[in-house]
């Protein structure tokens, strides 16, 4: 019986790594392609680069903050 607890809570953990470990991945893909687009937005458009660049800031801003109450997700799954 105890030995079917230690393996459940070292699957919650390991779940909880991978979890976390998917959330920073997909926002880093996210980020990567939120600026190579408006990089290009902005070679095509030069006028613009400053709408196209504030958007960019404000959009990688949202990305990383469900990047990050994901990651905190992941964390509180360890310890509840």
């Amino acid at each position: 019986m105890l030995g079917l607890i230690l393996a459940a809570e070292a699957l919650v953990g390991l779940g909880a790594s991978i979890g976390a470990a998917i959330a920073a991945i997909a926002a880093g893909i996210g980020i990567g392609k939120i600026g190579s687009s408006a990089m290009e937005a902005i070679a095509r458009q030069p006028e613009a680069a400053g709408d196209i660049r504030s958007n960019m800031i404000v959009i990688a801003a949202l990305v990383e903050g469900v990047a990050l109450f994901a990651v905190i997700v992941c964390v509180l799954a360890l310890f509840v």
